[in-house]
């Protein structure tokens, strides 16, 4: 698959000053950092970085980047820094790749199907696992892992070991126990234990007990011969 390319120039300013002017010119501060060569800080154009987070391999693209001046490598967008309310790329990261060393990397996880708990018996299907981390070359890094619901009933799910991977390949980091998505029984079934305690508690708290003060000894003989009134029969006879 032919990659993207992407291309920038090498960056002699640094600060907030330099970063807005290079926003200016369409330009947004970036570096670039990996392999045997030392950093470089670059300006490259949000665009070009934009088409590549939108590939069908996003962040794990592998691109060309060309840098004037410097020749080109194969390398890919580590990190982005991103506007909190418009969204919009504000700096980015790349790392050089050298396609025969094995790197740790971030695979998404798209699901696909209904589960038989949800459409027919009224479950909710609970996405716990939206990524699964893999170490493997850069050539071999999946677009996405695709995991099929359709067969989950309720309580069913399916767990990152479930995945059917190439072992000679690739290898995966997460815990093969993390669940990715599983199907949770119907919300009314989920609040019933909870009604049930509001009842049990409603009950016992229907007749509270009553705490007499004095001696207990007075209180226990209150209690084996009733609720009797103060002065009682003791009290009529004398």
């Amino acid at each position: 698959m032919e990659q993207l390319v992407v291309e920038a120039e090498p960056r002699s300013g640094r600060g907030k000053n330099t970063a807005r002017q290079l926003r200016r010119q369409g330009q947004i501060p970036a570096v670039v950092y990996g392999g045997k060569q030392e950093p470089l800080s670059l300006s490259v154009d949000p665009r070009l970085v934009e088409k590549v987070l939108h590939s069908e391999a996003g962040q794990n693209a592998l691109i060309t980047l060309q840098v004037k001046g410097h020749g080109k490598a194969s390398a890919m967008i580590r990190e982005t820094q991103l506007e909190p309310v418009k969204g919009t790329l504000l700096h980015v990261d790349f790392l050089r790749v050298a396609m025969d060393v094995r790197l740790k990397v971030k695979v998404p996880v798209e699901v696909r199907g209904e589960p038989v708990g949800v459409k027919q018996q009224g479950g909710i299907l609970v996405l716990e696992q939206r990524e699964v981390e893999v170490e493997c070359l850069p050539g071999d890094i999946p677009d996405h892992f695709q995991v099929d619901v359709s067969e989950l009933a309720i309580n069913q799910g399916f767990r990152v070991g479930d995945l059917v991977v190439d072992n000679r390949k690739l290898r995966i980091l997460t815990d093969a126990e993390r669940v990715i998505a599983h199907v949770m029984p119907p919300r009314a079934e989920e609040e019933k234990p909870a009604e049930e305690v509001v009842a049990a508690v409603a009950a016992e708290t229907a007749e509270p007990e009553v705490i007499r003060k004095g001696k207990p000894e007075a209180a226990e003989a209150g209690e084996e011969g009733g609720a009797a009134p103060a002065g009682g029969e003791e009290a009529k006879k004398k």
